[in-house]
């Protein structure tokens, strides 16, 4: 649900919110003290709910501050952008500015994610503004990312395709684990909370 803390519990694994108790632990190591950049540098990668924009600094200069190269062929950017719905000739050259949509600016902030070819990446409702078609490859690409297995992928979402991309699927409400299990255990009872909690079919049931 909304409100439940998902997007506070992935920022503080990111390092942008420090826990009031507790640690975070990453393949084995404590780095609840470390910095958003040592986490940054152990792999770690983090994609805003509503992603910062930067005047001044073009599409090709974030993809290639992401993967850590000053030499990003061409190629390679195209197929990062490509990725998301992007045509990489439009965008190449274009600023992260006021002059990008919010979904233009969503779908370069997961391109540089991508880019950076990290360990964990965390996806914070990655579906959001932006279009059906768009939303399609981007969903092509976490199956391709699924499959390759060389990453784990956070991914806080409400969209059904999404989900039933998970392995494990934890439900947060109030701040704490509701449910936690396989997508076969967890998925029914989310729809049958969804349908239970829908005024309108409530409506249905009491006429009836």
């Amino acid at each position: 649900p909304n409100g439940g803390g998902k997007t506070t519990l992935a920022k503080v694994i990111m390092g942008l919110v420090q826990p009031t108790s507790g640690r975070v632990l990453y393949n084995g190591e404590d780095v609840t003290d470390l910095s958003i950049t040592e986490r940054a540098k152990r792999g770690i990668s983090y994609g805003f709910q509503q992603p910062p924009r930067f005047k001044g600094i073009t599409v090709h200069d974030l993809l290639l501050l992401a993967a850590g190269e000053e030499k990003l062929s061409k190629d390679k950017c195209c197929a990062y952008l490509t990725k998301v719905g992007l045509c990489a000739n439009d965008y190449l050259d274009r600023e992260v500015d006021v002059s990008l949509s919010g979904g233009e600016v969503k779908r370069i902030e997961i391109a540089t994610i991508l880019a950076r070819r990290g360990q964990l990446m965390i996806f914070d409702e990655p579906e959001a503004g932006i279009d059906l078609w768009s939303f399609a490859r981007l969903t092509e690409t976490f199956e391709q990312i699924h499959r390759e297995g060389e990453a784990t992928m956070i991914i806080i979402s409400h969209q059904e395709r999404i989900i039933r991309l998970a392995d494990e699927i934890v439900v947060i409400a109030g701040g704490k684990i509701a449910h936690r299990g396989s997508t076969e255990e967890i998925f029914p009872l989310i729809l049958a909370d969804t349908l239970g909690s829908c005024p309108v079919l409530d409506r249905k049931e009491g006429a009836q």
